[in-house]
């Protein structure tokens, strides 16, 4: 069976605990059927004429259903995959609500903070609003590590409405007395599944506990652990709650195989695939940042226009690959998990697990940078024998087996047929630290890692 061939829907859900009272969790169906453009929702016209000549026309789902929620003022719990609009969801609203009683930006004092777990996300976002705030007096700037600091240092000092950054940055501009968070009156955190995977869980408390509590507070995460369920519980008020796609789902439209392997011949079996010209343009997944480079070489040698992206790589180097991915100067672009969140490029074809990650939920953060938009898109993970029980993890959140592909020539019956357990490696995910095996609970992983102070 050719791995494009495959075709796997998916249709399940996680329950997660009731946040809202007196039927607030969802708009009555009524509602929902009359918000079928950007024009039912009441924005204002200078936003209306920016999201038009973004060619904007139908709002997604999670925007049709969270924007009259955030222009209410009303707290909004919001469970998306990747690339479904999430973005404008929280920002078109913010812009609204700030547009509608604009007053001076003042010096160090945003009034409206959005938090993003990686550089190359909150870029993204920052671009956004660029694009949505530009007929309105609304100013932005975006704060990051991994670049100088005194280029942000003396934006804020002139003054913004609204703040978008990564947790670790922000804390050192709030620790030198550049930022303060005490006019902040909308409060956003962004994917904070990764947030918390990446360690920010001190950061982002104590950021929440530096804004006012008299806030509107929005939480997006893409999926549902415990640990984004305490913190929902903790920062959000009596929030609305918006489920687009099941907690811990993958994308409905994208085709799922998996190859057996043995790690010996990944590099082999990457380039036979890649010699299929289907392939137009594909995200690969390493576990380590090391291994991003080694594959990058790799198809280097292969004559397939590439690059790495990765947490040792220079912002400009990683944004650098980025624009060229969008553009399609390279087909092949190797990054891991973390360095990838943010990355919202359109057409991604393919998206290859070269390492199945060991955290599960990483998988569906994956396999969600292709069939974005509604498109279609295909996913394909190689499994070696150390990493046979990273696949039964992921297929456990899953709620279902991925199809096994075993037409290639690497292919070893040994590894598919392997039921016994491997005890899992401290393996590097890809940010430089260390990792505990998933059979240790997720807090205490949390607690055994500290922030990157580079984000």
């Amino acid at each position: 069976m050719h791995v494009t061939s495959l075709t796997h829907a998916l249709c399940l859900h996680t329950g997660l605990p009731a946040f809202g009272r007196d039927g607030r969790d969802y708009f009555n169906e009524k509602e929902k059927q009359h918000m079928t453009d950007f024009e039912s929702l009441e924005l204002a016209q200078p936003i209306l004429r920016a999201i038009t000549d973004e060619g904007y026309t139908t709002p997604t789902p999670i925007q049709r259903d969270s924007i009259p929620t955030l222009l209410k003022g009303q707290d909004l719990l919001g469970i998306a995959q990747t690339g479904t609009g999430k973005t404008a969801a929280f920002a078109l609203p913010m812009l609204h609500r700030l547009a509608h009683d604009i007053t001076k930006a003042l010096p160090r004092q945003p009034q409206a903070l959005i938090l993003a777990p990686t550089r190359e996300l909150a870029v993204q976002i920052g671009d956004s609003i660029h694009g949505y705030a530009k007929h309105l007096g609304i100013r932005s700037t975006v704060v990051f590590g991994g670049a100088s600091i005194r280029p942000q240092i003396q934006t804020m000092s002139r003054g913004v409405h609204i703040l978008v950054a990564t947790p670790g940055r922000l804390i050192d501009l709030m620790n030198q007395g550049h930022i303060r968070l005490d006019k902040v009156g909308i409060f956003v955190l962004d994917e904070a599944d990764r947030m918390l995977d990446m360690g920010f869980i001190r950061d982002v408390k104590k950021i929440a506990a530096a804004v006012p509590k008299r806030r509107q507070t929005a939480l997006f995460s893409a999926t549902m652990p415990a640990s984004v369920q305490g913190l929902a519980a903790g920062l959000l008020n009596n929030p609305t709650r918006v489920e687009v796609a099941p907690t811990s789902t993958t994308a409905e439209k994208v085709e799922q195989s998996v190859l057996f392997v043995p790690k010996d011949q990944k590099r082999a079996l990457l380039g036979k695939l890649l010699n299929d010209r289907d392939i137009e343009k594909v995200l690969i997944f390493t576990r380590t940042k090391h291994g991003a480079n080694r594959v990058a070489k790799h198809l280097d040698q292969m004559n397939i226009n590439s690059d790495a992206i990765h947490g040792n790589k220079s912002q400009n180097a990683r944004q650098k690959a980025l624009k060229d991915f969008k553009s399609g100067r390279i087909r092949a672009l190797v990054a891991t998990d973390i360095a990838a969140r943010g990355i919202d490029v359109d057409g991604v074809t393919h998206v290859i697990n070269f390492d199945l990650p060991n955290e599960p939920e990483s998988y569906v953060h994956r396999i969600g940078r292709t069939a974005r938009a509604g498109a279609t898109g295909i996913a394909i993970s190689f499994c070696d024998h150390e990493e046979r029980s990273y696949l039964r993890d992921i297929e456990k959140i899953i709620r279902q087996s991925v199809p096994v592909v075993q037409d290639h020539p690497y292919h070893s019956a040994d590894i598919e047929n392997f039921t016994g357990k491997i005890k899992k490696s401290r393996g590097n995910s890809g940010n430089g630290q260390a990792r505990r095996g998933n059979n240790q609970p997720n807090q205490n992983r949390q607690k055994s890692r500290r922030p990157r102070r580079a984000a």
